[in-house]
């Protein structure tokens, strides 16, 4: 029983971060890399043989393009957003592709529990919210909107104008990476966290296994809507970010 007590857990660091190779290249690289690859392959089988009664892959593609628009779009943005629907919908699959590593064997490792792919895309959003938002509004009219919103008392404006201001230029994209690295790296510390427990208690005395590899496949399936879930969320809140730039009335 003495291995059961002296279980030596991995320091943090030794689940999210891997060797590089030749250009910093790593394992999440790579995954990274391996996710864009699918994404693509994914939409262009999808999309390159449309039939009236769709199957398999289109099947699936149009299952999802029905989500982002109805579910995602509609409820955001309005009809005037679907012509967002390209980027939301690869943002949607690319997030969930990335989320899904983390319960694969051998790769087990979610790309998102590091913070680099998360704050690029949330860089990418700040990008296309203020984009719009000047687009649609002009360059002063959509800082004013935000800057100064209608229905304030003008004296409160000192207080309301810089929080509007840090919360739309800094905390918006800050609040969409930290969300979604947060959340991804929890799950794969907690999978760890049980799957090595698992294994010394396996060794140490077999039949105490059971309890925590329970807990492992429960937790798991928890993961797996943890996976679709916060993709859902990025995705849900790139479209409210962008909407509310396009119509900052509304």
């Amino acid at each position: 029983m003495t291995s059961l007590f002296a279980l030596d857990f991995p320091p943090v660091s030794h689940v999210i971060e891997w060797p590089s190779g030749p250009l910093g290249i790593n394992k999440v690289v790579v995954l990274m890399w391996l996710s864009a690859v699918i994404a693509f392959v994914f939409i262009w089988l999808a999309g390159r043989d449309f039939k009236l009664v769709p199957t398999g892959v289109q099947n699936l593609g149009e299952s999802f393009v029905d989500f982002i628009e109805n579910q995602i779009i509609m409820q955001t943005i309005g009809k005037d957003g679907m012509f967002l629907m390209p980027f939301l919908g690869t943002l949607f699959v690319y997030i969930l592709i990335t989320n899904s590593w983390g319960i694969f064997p051998v790769a087990q490792m979610p790309v998102n529990a590091r913070i680099a792919l998360p704050a690029f895309l949330a860089m990418l959003v700040w990008v296309l919210y203020n984009f719009f938002g000047i687009k649609h509004n002009g360059f002063f009219g959509y800082f004013k909107s935000f800057l100064f919103p209608p229905g304030v008392p003008k004296l409160l404006y000192i207080l309301v104008t810089p929080i509007e201001f840090v919360s739309t230029i800094f905390v918006r994209p800050l609040s969409l990476a930290v969300r979604l690295f947060a959340n991804m790296l929890a799950g794969h510390l907690i999978l760890v966290s049980f799957a090595v427990l698992s294994t010394a208690m396996f060794e140490a005395f077999p039949p105490l296994a059971v309890l925590p590899f329970a807990v492992l496949v429960a937790v798991t399936g928890f993961e797996v809507l943890v996976i679709f879930l916060q993709a859902y969320i990025f995705t849900i809140l790139a479209a409210v970010f962008i909407g509310g730039a396009m119509h900052p009335e509304h």
